[in-house]
């Protein structure tokens, strides 16, 4: 599992992510140089390491380099998430935990997403039970008769 990126290496990816095309270190160094003084030297090493820690990809470009984030900053939070939430003693509490701490605006978007990765999901979390089948749980298909007794 990934660890938490650092300050000056999250300001990198930041970019990176936001940008979404190669970049080099000069136009990250520029774009950081707005919020803070910092040496181009200090950037070329941080971009370095991210490379050799496999969050970039770098190719080159005539005396310089190219770099590309491999994954996106989604994905990068889903793996954080899952790595802390894999961690608790007690992962429902934590999950409780969780959705507790969450805006209304945050609610809905994990709505959203349940429903696009599992629309079964979203009726358990509204209070019903589904069957593998994703029919409601008593609920009987009239197709299939098949092995029941008729309780004659």
């Amino acid at each position: 599992m990934p660890r938490q990126l650092g300050d000056l290496e999250d300001a990198v990816m930041t970019r990176v992510w936001q940008w979404n095309r190669p970049v080099t270190v000069r136009e990250v160094l520029e774009d950081l140089q707005q919020e803070r003084s910092i040496a181009y030297t200090t950037v070329m090493t941080v971009m370095d390491n991210l490379h050799q820690k496999g969050w970039v990809r770098r190719e080159v470009d005539g005396r310089a380099y190219r770099y590309t984030a491999v994954s996106t900053r989604a994905a990068y939070s889903a793996a954080l998430m899952n790595d802390a939430w894999s961690r608790s003693d007690n992962p429902a509490a934590a999950l409780v935990a969780f959705f507790g701490m969450m805006s209304p605006e945050q609610r809905e978007a994990l709505r959203d997403a349940v429903r696009m990765v599992s629309p079964d999901l979203t009726e358990i979390a509204a209070g019903g039970r589904t069957e593998p089948t994703g029919r409601p749980a008593g609920t009987d298909d009239p197709a299939d008769d098949t092995g029941r007794e008729s309780g004659r």
